[in-house]
This record gives structure tokens, sequence and C-alpha cells, in this order.
């Protein structure tokens, strides 16, 4: 799979999957991927991925209403402003793919999708971690997993897809997916260890 993507040194994991310490997905291989066909142009793939950013927003929007702890509805309401930010983004892509001036409210409405981020359902995931959600370590934890699962399933998608400028438009999408996972991970060490 690699090789076909043009890595010519291909180094093997010392220990295999049981050894690395980085984020991870799970789930089946195909998790998700009824988003993505293969066929999709780079457009639909934007579309997609705002829509999935959305879900995610009113997930954490959700869990704010459900919680009565205070510093972890503070958080809640954190992560969905950062998803605000991540669709900004996607917009400013959007704009930048097809020479377009679309704003958020002109492009949020087409957007039609009950998945989050990784493709899974709020219920789905809900159901699978089963979050303490007074608990910050908990949410972090859980904001954390699902930035992982979106991050395999644009990688995945990007894989699969037949167009050239949607597989460079999902890996950049793949490639911030990463940088939002950092800054999770920071925001836990920095919060945490107080």
């Amino acid at each position: 799979m690699l090789a076909g993507k043009g890595f010519t040194k291909i180094y093997n994991l010392s220990g295999g999957i049981k050894a690395w310490e980085k984020e991870t997905a799970y789930g089946p291989e195909d998790q998700g991927m009824m988003l993505f066909s293969g066929n999709e142009g780079v457009e639909d793939c934007i579309i997609v991925a705002y829509g999935l950013e959305e879900g995610l927003r009113e997930f954490y929007l959700t869990m704010q209403e459900r919680t009565r702890d205070e510093e972890a509805q503070a958080l809640f309401a954190k992560l969905a402003e950062i998803e605000v930010l991540h669709q900004q983004r996607l917009v400013e892509i959007y704009n930048e793919v097809t020479d377009k001036s679309t704003d958020m409210e002109e492009f949020s409405a087409s957007i039609v999708t009950s998945e989050m981020e990784g493709g899974m359902t709020t219920e789905e995931y809900l159901a699978r971690f089963h979050p303490d959600l007074e608990s910050l370590t908990d949410i972090l934890s859980l904001a954390m997993s699902i930035e992982a699962q979106a991050l395999d399933l644009y990688q995945r998608a990007a894989f699969t897809t037949e167009d050239v400028a949607a597989e460079k438009v999902l890996g950049q999408i793949a490639s911030e997916e990463r940088v939002h996972l950092q800054y999770l991970a920071d925001y836990m060490d920095k919060h945490l260890d107080e």
C-alpha cells in the first residue's frame, strides 16, 4: 500500500502495533467509508468533511447540556468552538479549490449529515466509550479518540479516491486532524497537571 503511494523507504515497527504509542483508530476497516464512495470530486469531499465537523460540534453542545460540572461545560463549549474553526477552514479550502467566495452560512445550507467525525453517530460514540461527563480526562480522551477516528477516515478516503484533487484535499484535512489531536494532547497536559 505505501509503495503504491510513492514511498521508497518503508520500515517495520519493532514490536508491531503493540509497540505503537500514538493515536489509533478502532472498528472495521470500512467504518465511515459509506460517506466516501471513492468517486466524489473535491467539492463533495469538502462538503462531507464539513458535515462531519458540524456533527461533532452538535455532539459537544449536547454533551455540554448533559453535564452539571461547570468546568466540563466550559470544556465542551471550547471543543464546540474549535469545530467552528475547523468548519471555517473547510470553507476556505472550498473557496480555494473552486474559485468561489462562499460564506459559512451559505455553505451550511447545503449540508445534511447525522454522522460525526470518524463516521459514527453520537449515540454510537457514547455506547462505545461510556464517558464520565464530569471528568475532564474522560472528555478529552473521548475528543482525542474522535479526532483519531477522523484522521483515519480521511486517510482511508484519500487512499481510495480516484480524483487527484480530492486525494490532495483529503490528505490536507487529515493533516489538520493530526494538528487537532496535538492541540488536545497539549491541552490535557497543561490543564490536568495543574
